[in-house]
């Protein structure tokens, strides 16, 4: 996953070509820990997204814009619109981060 760490960086990736899933996160977070455990087959099955992640700490006007409100939590972007939200109450384990893949994937 490649880091955001500015606003600019954040609105290039959510304007660009193709669809962006963005996870927001935080050091501190258990849940943004055990995702990242299990998150990297994951990252290589759904391939057709460019994957990035967001410290919300570090851009909290982005988090609170895109209503994140827990995290983690995931959002995919397809031209500069938000087209899902995975929220960080539905994305503790790989079932239900890939049931959400699969739902917005078809």
């Amino acid at each position: 996953m490649k880091p955001i760490t500015t606003e600019e960086q954040f609105n290039e990736v959510i304007h660009g070509e193709g669809k962006a899933l963005i996870k927001f996160q935080a050091g501190w977070c258990p849940d943004c820990t055990r995702m990242d455990m299990f998150i990297d087959p994951i990252v290589e099955k759904y391939d057709m997204y460019t994957w990035y992640e967001v410290d919300r700490d570090v851009l909290p006007e982005i988090a609170e814009k895109y209503d994140v409100m827990g995290i983690p939590s995931l959002l995919i972007f397809n031209k500069g619109e938000k087209e899902a939200h995975l929220h960080s109450a539905n994305a503790k384990s790989p079932q239900q981060v890939t049931d959400f893949l699969e739902s917005v994937s078809k």
